[in-house]
Formats: structure tokens, sequence, C-alpha cells
């Protein structure tokens, strides 16, 4: 009751607002073999906004994105993700706010006995009052959009690495998300890729509002964000201000 009059009492103001987090903590282990991942992590992303996460590997940026994309469930601190605090939340807000939300992570998650054309599908198969028609054409819109139209009925099996993150990224925008979370989504594409990538995650960003926060060790997109951030021993802090390219 207590986290619905919190959702139900948010000003309009505050709608532009689609991550906000308030010395947010995460440990694994117990005891003796605890160890502290994310300490005090105040964090604020607007919708439209493109913001890049570095660090080196092991600081906590992948344990960040999971509670942010609600799939681990938050210890200590507060969470407010598309205006539901995350603290406390039932399975089904949990499940409710990952259905608004594209993400994107580096085992690529394929299904492997469904072709490309249909793993993207499955992204679109999350707006439900489309038609299946315009859900397939969803599907095929955005394998286009990545390059892969030739590529639309092969198994996951006959893609290569690049081609089946390409597949990832393309589900993931099929669903239309108003929070777009990406774990190293260049790391297997070449630099022309790549920047064609980031250039259309820029572009959802601006027209459709989404905002996107994506763990990066690439040093070629840097350019594409608004703010720029860097983890180290589980903290943040905002390494420099970036100017708004393509903007």
């Amino acid at each position: 009751m207590q986290t619905q009059r919190r959702f139900s009492e948010m000003d309009s103001s505050s709608q532009s607002t689609i991550i906000r987090a308030h010395k947010l903590c995460h440990s694994y282990g117990q005891g003796d073999l605890r160890r502290q991942v994310l300490q005090s992590i105040d964090l604020t992303i607007s919708a439209g906004e493109v913001v890049l996460l570095t660090g080196p590997s092991g600081c906590g940026k992948t344990t960040l994105l999971t509670l942010i994309g609600a799939l681990r469930t938050v210890q200590q601190g507060e969470l407010e993700v598309l205006g539901l605090p995350m603290q406390g939340a039932s399975r089904d807000q949990r499940r409710s706010v990952r259905q608004k939300i594209g993400m994107i992570f580096q085992g690529h998650n394929l299904l492997r006995c469904l072709t490309a054309e249909q793993n993207v599908q499955m992204g679109a198969d999350l707006l439900p009052q489309r038609s299946y028609a315009t859900r397939r054409a969803l599907a095929r819109q955005w394998l286009r959009a990545v390059g892969l139209e030739p590529e639309l009925g092969k198994l996951p099996h006959d893609l290569s690495g690049g081609q089946k993150q390409r597949v990832a990224i393309a589900r993931a925008l099929a669903a239309e998300p108003r929070l777009l979370l990406a774990d190293e989504p260049t790391a297997a594409l070449d630099s022309r890729t790549g920047r064609e990538v980031v250039d259309l995650l820029k572009s959802l960003a601006r027209d459709q509002g989404c905002g996107v926060l994506m763990v990066t060790h690439d040093p070629r997109i840097l350019d594409v964000a608004d703010r720029l951030l860097e983890m180290e021993d589980g903290q943040l802090q905002e390494r420099r201000v970036l100017p708004q390219a393509g903007r």
C-alpha cells in the first residue's frame, strides 16, 4: 500500500526522471565472505538522456544494471525505476517494470530454436495491443535498422557473434522501451556497425524519450553520451560533462 501511495503521489516534474537511486548498496556472500560491490550509489537519469558508464571489470557496473532492470532485489538504499520504488516491490511489480525496459547483455540470450526474426518478435510481443502483423513488421523493421534484414530467417547458430549481438539489440528495441539498459553493446561489433548501433540508440532516446544507460569500454562511442559516469570500487562519480553530440 505504501509503495502504491508513493507511486500515485508523483508530481508531473518527476515523471521525466526514469531512474533515481539514493545511497544504493549491494553485497554478495555472507559473514566473513560478504563483499560489498556497490557503495552508496546516487544516480538520476532523465527521459531522453544517454548516459555511459565506464570502469574496470568487477567494479559493480553489471550489478547496478541488474538492480535497475529489476533482476535483483534491492538490499539497502533507495531505487526508483519508471516511477516505482523497487525496495520492497512485489514480484508482479518488478515484472511490470521489466516489461517497459529493453535489456541488452553480452550473452545475447537468443533462443536457439527461433530465427532472428522470431527472436526479435519476442520483444515486439510485449506490445499485446498491437496486431500480430504489426508486431512481425516491427521485428523486420528493427532487423533492417541494425543491418540484418538478409539474415532474418537464420537460426542463431548460423550467425556470427556480432550478428547475434545485433539481433539482441533489435529485440530490445522492438519492445518500444521507456528505458534501455545495455552492457557492452558494441563489444562484438566492428567500428562501422558499432557506430550505427549507438547512433540508433541515440535516436531512440531523442525521438521517443527513452532513457539509455550503457556500460562500455569502447572509446569510439563516448561522444554519443549526454553524461559520462565512472565506477570504481563500487563508487560512482561523474567523469565530465560531454558536448551534446548529434543534437
